[in-house]
């Protein structure tokens, strides 16, 4: 049964991951129902590690736009001052490849910096909210109605359409956004949406360094997760193992599929739909968790 309820799991993980409605909570809600195991360390590991399988799926579709040529370390010394100098905002029709890589992957370093900094320093406190779930029905309602409030902000208001042209700065200001997403229930994707459209960056921008930007967050988080888990004296047993492989599997195969859907979605539609949806779900879950 381990192995079906990890399959589920990975399913749902997948479909959320990159959505603006928060894995973690759909996750979170979903097994206190369709309960993965007795060892409640294992099972929050588990919701933190099988996102790792989300991101080798942003890996390999943004694979063309993310992976260094071979010239980026031979012009790394004259490509770095370069970019430093114009703050980073890039003319992506006139750079060369390797000045654009180096930029997008500065940016996200610069933005992964805040959620990495304040996570290790708040790691207890967070770990306690995953036990919550009024705390993260109210991180729903809180993102959808940013959401919106950005949403409306950004109509007509784009100014930034590339991830190229982002600037250091306002990178870092999304790593700002991301540290929302610490609160579970906000929505790492969400958040750092929420800022891109506060700032100006069109719908695929904003969606694109998301993405991008989700690669060092959650294999920092997974990675950590799996070594504090193992170094707290835990071991997992074989059946424990398996489960975890076979929910980030199925959740590499999930998102996939979910990223290019969303992508066509976003050029074309706005986002208020999960809007609505976050509100309706985070009140569902306060009149069933509050009153049971």
């Amino acid at each position: 049964m381990m192995f079906i309820k990890a399959i589920i799991l990975g399913i749902i993980q997948g479909l959320t991951e990159f959505l603006p409605v928060s894995s973690t909570a759909h996750l979170i809600i979903i097994e206190k129902f369709l309960r993965l195991a007795d060892n409640v360390e294992f099972v929050n590991m588990f919701d933190v590690v099988i996102q790792t399988g989300s991101i080798i799926a942003v890996i390999i579709y943004f694979r063309k736009k993310i992976f260094p040529p071979p010239e980026l370390i031979k012009n790394f010394k004259t490509v770095l001052p370069m970019l430093i100098k114009s703050g980073g905002n890039i003319n992506s029709e006139k750079d060369c490849s390797s000045v654009k890589i180096l930029s997008l992957w500065l940016k996200i370093a610069v933005a992964f910096l805040p959620a990495a900094i304040l996570g290790l320093l708040f790691a207890k406190k967070i770990d306690y909210l995953f036990e919550k779930p009024i705390p993260i029905a109210g991180a729903l309602i809180v993102g959808a109605i940013l959401l919106l409030i950005a949403e409306k902000k950004a109509a007509g208001n784009t100014k930034i359409d590339s991830e190229f042209s982002i600037t250091f700065l306002q990178a870092f200001i999304i790593g700002l956004f991301q540290c929302l997403a610490l609160w579970p229930g906000m929505s790492r994707s969400g958040s750092t949406i929420i800022g891109g459209f506060f700032l100006g960056f069109s719908r695929k921008a904003a969606a694109e360094f998301s993405f991008f930007l989700s690669i060092p967050t959650i294999i920092g988080a997974g990675v950590y997760k799996l070594i504090k888990t193992l170094k707290s004296g835990i071991i997992l047993n074989q059946e424990e193992w398996i489960a975890l492989a076979i929910g980030t599997f199925v959740s590499f195969i999930v998102a996939y599929i979910v990223i290019a859907m969303f992508m066509n979605f976003i050029r074309k539609h706005k986002l208020s739909v999960f809007a609505y949806y976050r509100i309706l779900l985070g009140i569902i879950i306060i009149l069933f968790f509050y009153y049971k």
